[in-house]
């Protein structure tokens, strides 16, 4: 499952969250409830915005061939790395 970051404009705290990509948090209350943070004195349905993020560095094994050399080793390029 996905990380997320989400920023609160109203207190400016960031905080990372996972959920599947179909879903979205959009209120400082529903990102506190799933990552059982306390509210604190910033109102529940305070809007946030989920940030532009990096990814999770691909491995051998996530990409289902462990004799592939991993990412950064210059090993890419055989067709099986987006990033190749």
């Amino acid at each position: 499952m996905p990380t997320y970051d989400y920023r609160c404009d109203a207190n400016g705290r960031v905080l990372e969250v996972k959920h599947p990509m179909s879903e979205a948090v959009s209120t400082w209350g529903e990102l506190c409830e799933r990552t059982g943070n306390a509210l604190g004195e910033t109102p529940a349905n305070s809007p946030v915005q989920r940030l532009i993020s990096g990814s999770n560095v691909v491995k051998s094994t996530s990409l289902g061939d462990a004799n592939m050399p991993p990412c950064g080793t210059g090993g890419c390029g055989s067709g099986k790395c987006a990033f190749g």
